[in-house]
């Protein structure tokens, strides 16, 4: 029987893991969309080490990490404040940048406890909206978001390579609920 999930912040230890998790999720989901020119090198500058070693140390940049067994088995990115287009008139966005969970892992309750730490730290910012980008094909990451409250605001883009997708811009908004409780 595998042990207890685990949840934590990144550390510049964890780089390796984070990489291979983030470019093994991003295949497995995304791998077939895109031409081999365009994804590999969107996947050496998303997710090589450098990289994520620069975005961990980056005040701008949150990881929580989910880990059983000292595997890496999923991981929230938060960036602050949001990089996304303006589409709402907040003024203190939060972005979800990624919410990964290993593809032999999902099902477990792990996006589900990752969706929890990214709203409560957004609200411990005082983020008066949390932002993120998700595929217009990805109907089951939206249905993960929209149980959360999210919803979509409008159509936007992410590039991969030559590559343009078409992505929603989903938002969830706080303001009401720091004025309750």
């Amino acid at each position: 029987m595998s042990g207890e999930i685990l949840f934590r912040s990144a550390t510049l230890a964890d780089v390796t893991a984070l990489s291979e998790l983030g470019r093994d999720s991003f295949i497995a989901k995304f791998g077939h969309l895109y031409r081999q020119e365009d994804l590999l090198p969107f996947l050496a500058d998303t997710f090589s080490e450098t990289a994520i070693g620069r975005e961990i140390a980056d005040p701008e940049r949150l990881y929580h990490l989910a880990e059983q067994d000292a595997r890496l088995v999923g991981y929230c990115k938060l960036g602050i404040p949001s990089t996304l287009p303006k589409h709402t008139d907040a003024v203190a966005p939060i972005e979800i940048k990624q919410l990964y969970t290993a593809s032999d892992m999902t099902g477990q309750g792990i996006g589900a406890k990752l969706m929890d730490w990214a709203l409560a730290e957004a609200r411990a910012r005082a983020a008066d909206e949390i932002q993120l980008s998700v595929w217009s094909g990805n109907h089951d990451g939206q249905r993960f978001y929209a149980r959360y409250g999210f919803c979509k605001v409008a159509d936007i883009h992410f590039r991969v390579g030559e590559q343009l997708d078409d992505e929603f811009l989903f938002v969830l908004g706080l303001r009401n609920q720091f004025r309750q409780g």
